[in-house]
Formats: structure tokens, C-alpha cells, sequence
């Protein structure tokens, strides 16, 4: 039996959403096609910084936003993926800086606020074992909450996370080491 989203993914061809684009009259079709195809991965790895469906929902509508002004500047020697996670992955910085600047995270314990709106949001099913994860992934540097997030999850390979992020492949290997270890020892004292 076909899976759902096997037809959808292969009806989409990035050469000819490249091609809509160039068209002004075609331009907005070919950006539909991309709202499509990136809208559940961009999602998720917005969600995995930010916690809260919500704030993840409208940060994805924002990246959309931002993507479709600025869609002249996109060239085409890029992934469009690569070139929508970072404007992903930017938004969620700013995000997250806007919240610390305005207080809204303590600064003695910033998880602590973070943790209670993830468990008092309805979209949350994660059990204790998801709960402890995400505790030790905000105990990371956002940064590094992001190389993780990527190789982890996405199961993105360093050359595409160095593209997106703009950092070099060892520098990124070394992130995503000190990461686990820090998780792991997070988890370790958890028990």
C-alpha cells in the first residue's frame, strides 16, 4: 500500500518551483507548492526550539512571510530548504532573545518557564521520558540546541546543517558531541 505523502512528495520538483518562481504571473503557485512541501518539517524544528505550539505556529507563518517578501533575493545556487531554515532558524533566535530581553524567561531558572507553558500546552502528548529530553535540550546554548535538533531529528547531514547555519563541518561535529554529552549527563542526574 502507498503511503499518504508518497504522492505529495514526489510531485514535488524544486527546478520547476524554481521555474514558477521566475514568473511573476506563475510565482505565487510556485511558492504555494513550497508552503506545502516544507510547512510540516519547518514546523517541527521551529517547535523543538521554541516548545509552544502556538509561538511555533506563528513563527512558521512569519518564515512564510518573510520567504515570499524576500523571495527575489533567493539564488538559486542554494537548496530552497537550506535557504528556508535559516530564515527558520533566525526567526527563532529573535524569538527567543525578544522573550529573555522582555522577561519573560527568568533569567535564574530561563527552563522553568519554558517547561510549564509546554506542559500546560493541549498540543503536548509527550510523556515524563520526552519531558526529561526536552529539560536537558533547553539547558543547551540555542546554538547548539539547533545543530542537535537538526542532525538528531532531521536527520540532516553536517554539509547541509554547515549550509543552513553558515558554520563549519568539525566545529558542527564538535557542537553535536558536546551536546549529547551534556544531554546525556542531564539525563544521568535526572534519574
Amino acid at each position: 500500500m502507498q503511503h499518504p505523502n508518497e504522492n505529495r512528495k514526489s510531485s514535488y520538483q524544486e527546478k520547476e518551483v524554481l521555474a514558477l518562481l521566475q514568473d511573476k504571473e506563475t510565482r505565487h503557485v510556485g511558492f504555494e507548492k513550497i508552503v506545502r512541501e516544507y510547512s510540516e518539517q519547518l514546523y517541527w524544528q521551529i517547535r523543538r526550539m521554541v516548545l509552544s505550539h502556538d509561538d511555533a505556529n506563528d513563527l512558521l507563518q512569519n518564515t512564510f512571510v518573510k520567504a515570499w517578501v524576500n523571495i527575489d533575493y533567493f539564488r538559486a545556487d542554494a537548496k530552497l530548504s537550506t535557504w528556508l531554515y535559516r530564515i527558520a532558524l533566525n526567526e527563532c533566535l529573535t524569538f527567543l532573545s525578544k522573550q529573555r530581553a522582555m522577561g519573560a524567561v527568568s533569567i535564574d531558572d530561563p527552563e522553568a518557564v519554558v517547561i510549564h507553558k509546554l506542559e500546560s500546552d493541549p498540543y503536548f502528548s509527550g510523556d515524563r521520558v520526552q519531558l526529561l529530553l526536552q529539560k536537558a535540550l533547553l539547558s543547551l546554548p540555542e546554538k547548539q540546541r539547533m545543530v542537535f535538533n537538526l542532525k538528531y531529528y532531521q536527520e540532516m547531514k553536517y554539509e547541509e546543517i554547515s549550509a543552513i547555519l553558515g558554520t563549519s563541518v568539525g566545529a558542527l561535529k564538535a557542537s553535536y558531541h558536546h551536546a549529547v554529552k551534556k544531554i546525556e549527563k542531564y539525563l544521568d542526574g535526572a534519574d
